[in-house]
């Protein structure tokens, strides 16, 4: 009986973390519905709580110790849904169909980076330090996306700038593969060292989103972003070579 409940559990806990990356991917899939009703805002906050979702699939993963090969590949396909392909055809909706074909080709060079972004973090998962992120993360440029219309659509968009937003999606799809690193703050000792008010920055984010969304998401990540590149700036050095790994010796079988 005993055993059986153990199974039970086991085969529950296996399903949880799968069941908020199915979530995430319904949020893009909703996102990409709103976008052709021509509903913006919603668009944008169903990928918001995409995003969430999405940022405790794999910590209830680790927590429950049924991190796996599948629980990867399932996120990986989730993300390219939710943070390419959903938020390329909601930028592509409210800025770029008055470029026409080009406007074509720059969203779907924002779902192209983001695949080959999610692409290079599988085929270096086990290589990767998870400390620094390689390239922006599929996730925050698509939260940089949604952070221009929600603020655009608080603030109209002046038409002498109508360039900007081909520019801005062409910009955060280069930084998706590029070797720029992005801190990850997963073993951060400032963070650890400071549990408590960590957590409360983050809640406090929450707080600001929920009630001033239209500035605090855009504000937030481009920061975030700035900060980035500023710091890789004045440490490249201490940089060099972090992403870069030698060949893995080729099998017996593979010489010609």
């Amino acid at each position: 009986m005993q055993e059986n409940q153990r199974t039970q559990n086991s085969k529950i806990a296996f399903f949880l973390p799968n069941i908020f990356t199915a979530l995430n991917m319904a949020c893009g899939f909703v996102a990409i519905m709103f976008a052709l009703k021509g509903r913006t805002y919603m668009a944008c906050m169903a990928l918001f709580f995409g995003a969430i979702f999405d940022s405790v699939d794999g910590r209830v993963a680790r927590l429950t110790g049924t991190t796996s090969a599948f629980g990867e590949q399932f996120d990986s396909m989730s993300d390219l849904v939710s943070f390419g392909v959903a938020p390329a055809l909601v930028f592509y909706m409210h800025f770029l169909t008055g470029f026409n074909r080009l406007g074509m080709v720059a969203a779907f060079l924002f779902v192209l980076c983001g695949a080959l972004r999610l692409a290079r973090f599988n085929a270096n998962i086990e290589r990767v330090s998870s400390d620094y992120f390689q390239g922006a993360p599929i996730p925050m440029a698509a939260l940089a996306l949604i952070g221009l219309l929600l603020f655009t659509l608080a603030i109209p968009f002046p038409h002498q700038l109508r360039a900007l937003p081909l520019l801005y999606i062409a910009f955060y799809s280069v930084l998706m593969i590029s070797n720029i690193p992005f801190p990850s703050f997963k073993n951060s000792t400032l963070v650890k060292t400071h549990k408590k008010q960590a957590l409360a920055i983050i809640f406090g984010f929450f707080a600001i989103t929920f009630l001033y969304e239209e500035f605090t998401i855009m504000i937030f990540i481009n920061l975030y972003t700035l900060g980035s590149l500023i710091y890789y700036t004045k440490n490249r050095k201490k940089f060099r070579g972090i992403f870069q790994w030698k060949n893995e010796p080729e099998e017996a079988g593979d010489e010609g």
